[in-house]
């Protein structure tokens, strides 16, 4: 049995406080924070890279590296045209590939 690359939809955790700050937002917020989940658990590369590639994303989200220096380190989602935004760490294993959602913050 060869092992293959698993793809989307990728496995997201929340640390505890990145999910009570998603847990005490208001509603509509919250709704924010969830459409931005997903657009992470259903990219085919939930870093974005290459030319273009956060063209896909819903108006008023983009993607970036928390630091340009590590192109594969933690990235940003944000959502609501920069007023939120999720930090995440995409660890692209082969077996149980999974996004950790360590921040979330809506303003």
């Amino acid at each position: 049995m060869t092992a293959e690359f698993m793809g989307p939809p990728w496995q997201a955790d929340w640390t505890k406080e990145a999910e009570d700050n998603r847990n005490a937002l208001p509603l509509q917020a919250r709704s924010l924070v969830d459409a931005a989940r997903a657009e992470l658990v259903t990219a085919k590369d939930p870093y974005f890279r290459g030319i273009d590639k956060a063209a896909d994303l819903p108006a008023g989200m983009s993607v970036e590296p928390v630091q340009s220096t590590r192109p594969g380190g933690a990235h940003i989602i944000y959502f609501d045209h920069g007023r939120g935004w999720l930090r995440y760490v995409f660890t692209p294993r082969t077996a149980d590939p999974q996004i950790v959602i360590d921040e979330c913050i809506w303003l």
